[in-house]
C-alpha cells in the first residue's frame, strides 16, 4: 500500500494558470499539465537560486521528495518549450500558506500587513506608535 502524499507548502499564487505559444490557435496545441506545487518548486529553486534543502523546507517535504518534485516540472516545461505545447498549471497536493502577517494598533486601530521573514514592526506605520499587536489573517483555501 503507497502512503498518503504530505500535502506541499505553496506561498505564492500568481492566478495565471496558462500559457500557450504565440501564433497557435489552442485547438492546435497539445497540453502539458504543471501541478501548482511544481511551479512553486521551480520558483523556489530557479527564481530564488534555493537549494534543493532550503526550498524542501519551505515547502514542508524532504529534500529527496523536493528533488522528485522539480524533476517533473523541468519535464514538463522542457518537453511545452521543445515541442510547442501548452502549459496548464493546476491541481497538486497542496496547501496555500500566508505569506504576510497582519498587525493592529492599540492607539489607533489601524491594521496593516508585514511580510514574512522580517522581524517585529518597530512601530505602527500610521501613528507611530508601539502599542500594536498582531493578528490573525484571513486562512487561504486549501485547493487541490
Amino acid at each position: 500500500m503507497v502512503r498518503p502524499q504530505k500535502e506541499r507548502r505553496v506561498a505564492f499564487n500568481p492566478g495565471i494558470s496558462y500559457f500557450k505559444p504565440r501564433g497557435v490557435p489552442m485547438f492546435d496545441l497539445e497540453e502539458v499539465c504543471l501541478t501548482i506545487d511544481q511551479r512553486e518548486a521551480i520558483r523556489l529553486s530557479d527564481l530564488l537560486g534555493m537549494s534543493h534543502e532550503e526550498a524542501g523546507r519551505h515547502m514542508g517535504v524532504s529534500r529527496a521528495t523536493f528533488g522528485r518534485i522539480i524533476q517533473r516540472a523541468r519535464e514538463a516545461v522542457a518537453d511545452a518549450l521543445i515541442h510547442g505545447k501548452a502549459i496548464n498549471v493546476e491541481g497538486g497536493n497542496y496547501q496555500l500558506m500566508d505569506t504576510a502577517r497582519m498587525f493592529r494598533c492599540g492607539n489607533c486601530d489601524h491594521i496593516w500587513e508585514e511580510p514574512i521573514g522580517t522581524g517585529r514592526p518597530s512601530h505602527c506605520p500610521s501613528c507611530e506608535n508601539n502599542d500594536f499587536y498582531r493578528i490573525k489573517s484571513k486562512k487561504n483555501d486549501k485547493t487541490s
